[in-house]
């Protein structure tokens, strides 16, 4: 598609969300996977009104309609729970556009699903960070996060994605990208292989634990990034989580988990070349942990909080698997923009692992440092 293809279709998704003002230009924005995304320009009442485009994926997402009804809901929720205590929610979370007949959505011809929310105004979105008192902040924004949705009808929820985080069947599908051999890159990542078979075991300790009815499923977020938190830009203090795709039910220590192998690394590129820059920075693990803890305490079980750790070194393995996964299938899932990124992400997943594991006792005493 040429631009001048890609503007009018940007334009006619305006149109049908009923965006007004004039139209004045529009961006794509290169962070996130899987789907594609734009901000686009509108000028009304003196002033420039942002607003974000999305295009879903469908490979990923099979039933799109399913995560916008689990989205447009929990925002709601999380938008009554705010004004409940007399502040304005406009920064606080989401707000999706409906179109004139009454849908979150719209769909082009071409088969494209499209969806529209606002901008929050004076808002940043850091793609990696060192500043502890931003990572602190984005640990307390997925515990109220949390928080917002601890009484949420959570059998309400649809299943976006079955078995997302089920480390168990992640392992499972290796296997099976490695038996498949799609792209014929087999021979290329057997030590490495290797390196993650190793880890199995204590990586489905927490999905293990579940099973066993030792550790509760809750609504999770399910991508936990510091760059899926918007910040204030002037005081960097938390406004509101962002990238609602696959909320679903699921593990308080996945959550956790997801956010720290990128917030808590030394290096939060995830395909750093650089592997031996690559480890656990254990004091962004506490500054996130002391956000994210210092929200959850008291409202979780004393098991999911001895599971926080573990779920770090389960979902840095399973992400690991899947972008290995994803290699030997010939990058089909996740989003390349080089030939051997997918194989850069595992290697970085891998050795973060790795140092995980050496640390793990470090790790659980942090978590105990601020439980209580």
């Amino acid at each position: 598609m040429d631009k001048a293809q890609e503007q009018q279709q940007i334009m006619e998704v305006c149109r049908r969300f009923d965006l007004k003002g004039e139209y004045r230009y529009y961006e794509q924005l290169n962070s996130g996977h899987i789907n594609t995304t734009y901000c686009v320009y509108f000028f009304r009442d003196g002033e420039i009104k942002d607003y974000i485009l999305q295009r879903v994926n469908t490979y990923v997402f099979k039933d799109p309609y399913s995560v916008m009804e689990n989205i447009s809901s929990v925002t709601e929720y999380i938008r009554a729970k705010i004004k409940a205590t007399g502040i304005s929610a406009k920064r606080f979370v989401l707000h999706y556009s409906k179109t004139p007949d009454g849908a979150y959505y719209t769909l082009l011809p071409d088969g494209g699903f499209w969806r529209c929310c606002r901008y929050i105004d004076g808002s940043i979105s850091p793609e990696d960070t060192n500043d502890l008192f931003l990572i602190e902040q984005s640990g307390k924004a997925f515990g109220e996060f949390q928080m917002y949705l601890a009484d949420y009808p959570m059998e309400s929820l649809n299943i976006v994605i079955p078995h997302f985080h089920n480390t168990i069947r992640r392992f499972d599908a290796l296997r099976t990208a490695v038996k498949e051999n799609l792209a014929g890159r087999l021979n290329e990542v057997k030590d490495l292989l290797e390196g993650f078979y190793a880890l199995e075991e204590i990586a489905t300790y927490p999905y293990r634990l579940q099973q066993q009815g030792v550790l509760p499923l809750r609504v999770t977020h399910n991508d936990t990034k510091t760059s899926n938190v918007l910040f204030d830009a002037e005081t960097h203090e938390r406004l509101s989580v962002i990238d609602l795709d696959t909320v679903m039910p699921g593990l308080v220590a996945f959550d956790f988990g997801d956010a720290i192998r990128m917030a808590a690394a030394t290096t939060p590129k995830e395909d750093e070349p650089d592997l031996a820059r690559v480890a656990v920075d254990m004091e962004k693990f506490e500054a996130f942990t002391r956000g994210f803890v210092n929200e959850v305490k008291g409202a979780i079980t004393q098991a999911e909080m001895d599971s926080l750790a573990y779920g770090a070194l389960a979902i840095t393995t399973e992400l690991g698997t899947r972008f290995l996964a994803d290699y030997l299938d010939g990058d089909k899932y996740f989003r390349v923009h080089y030939p051997d990124q997918n194989l850069a992400r595992a290697k970085r997943h891998l050795v973060l692992a790795q140092d995980m594991l050496k640390r793990l006792d470090d790790m659980r005493a942090v978590v105990k440092k601020y439980s209580g």
